[in-house]
C-alpha cells in the first residue's frame, strides 16, 4: 500500500475536474440492525443499508464547469481520486444531491466554497 500526500487528489463533476480545490471529505456509513436471538449470550448485527456523503471545498471560481453545475438540489456523478489519476490509482465514483453551499470572504482571503452532498445510490470503488 502506497501512502500519498494530500494534496494528490482531485474530485471530478461528471468528466470536468473541480478546479481550486483545498479540501475534501468522503464519508461512508452502514446502517445495522440487530439480529440477536434468546438465549445468545452477546448481541449480534447484520448490515442493512449503506450510505455516503461529504463536502469538497473550494476557492470560489464562477468560471468553473464544475463548481457551476453543483447549484443546490442538483444530481451529479462525482469521482473521487484520492491518490491522483495515475493508473491503478484508487476512485471512487457515486451519484450525489447536492445539499449545500456556503460563501466565505475574508479581506485578507481569497473567496471560499463549502458544498456539501448526500449521497443517492451506492458508492463504487474501482481504479483508475
Amino acid at each position: 500500500m502506497a501512502i500519498h500526500k494530500g494534496n494528490d487528489g482531485t474530485v471530478r463533476v461528471g468528466s470536468n475536474v473541480i478546479a481550486h480545490i483545498t479540501s475534501y471529505t468522503l464519508d461512508e456509513a452502514a446502517d445495522t440492525v440487530e439480529k440477536t436471538a434468546l438465549g445468545d449470550s452477546s448481541k449480534s448485527f447484520m448490515v442493512t443499508l449503506t450510505s455516503f456523503s461529504g463536502s469538497v471545498d473550494v476557492f470560489f471560481d464562477d468560471d468553473d464547469t464544475a463548481q457551476n453545475a453543483l447549484t443546490i438540489g442538483a444530481e451529479v456523478t462525482l469521482e473521487f481520486l484520492p491518490e491522483g489519476t495515475s493508473s491503478g490509482e484508487a476512485r471512487f465514483t457515486g451519484t450525489a444531491i447536492v445539499t449545500g453551499l456556503s460563501l466565505n470572504t475574508d479581506p485578507n482571503s481569497l473567496v471560499q466554497q463549502s458544498i456539501t452532498f448526500q449521497g443517492s445510490g451506492g458508492l463504487t470503488k474501482t481504479t483508475v
